[in-house]
């Protein structure tokens, strides 16, 4: 039988944040419980990328975007200082590309897309096409669905729909 520390090799984190987040797993189907073992990682762990990154995906598959969303923000913050990359969208969008096989970036992507997606699901449309065009404009493989949630929400009602 592994170890915590053999079973989250890849996260650097202390043990005890690490038995917090196999408790979370372990404990996937009472989300409740679960829930309370992700929070208290996260407080423990601080702004620690592989923690952020587990609870906002935590949170979106347990159908919680408000959570999921503020802590995937996070996720881009904390990228976005490390990598020290631009808010301006043009000068984003020139690294994004020339950067976007790099595992920082492609995590960035990633929570960058999530984050359009959530903001559709809650009804944020505006933002969210802004973000899903934004990576659209990067993901000429549709890597990250973007382009699906822009097609999406940028869709014209079909009027066959409502004969």
């Amino acid at each position: 039988m592994q170890t915590i520390q053999e079973q989250f090799s890849w996260c650097d984190v202390e043990p005890e944040v690490k038995q917090l987040m196999l408790l979370a797993s372990e404990n996937w189907e009472y989300t409740g419980l679960a829930e309370k073992y992700i929070r208290e990682a996260l407080f423990k762990a601080g702004n620690n990328l592989d923690v952020l990154v587990g609870a906002y995906r935590f949170f979106f598959y347990k159908h919680k975007p408000a959570a999921a969303l503020s802590i995937a923000q996070k996720v881009l913050k904390a990228i976005a200082k490390t990598e020290n990359l631009p808010s301006e969208r043009s000068q984003l969008k020139t690294i994004l590309l020339a950067r976007k096989q790099e595992p920082k970036i492609r995590l960035y992507l990633n929570a960058y897309a999530a984050t359009g997606l959530i903001l559709a699901q809650l009804g944020r449309l505006e933002e969210a096409k802004e973000i899903s065009e934004a990576v659209k404009e990067v993901d000429d493989s549709r890597e990250f669905c973007a382009t699906t949630v822009f097609e999406v929400i940028t869709k014209p009602p079909d009027e066959d729909e409502y004969e």
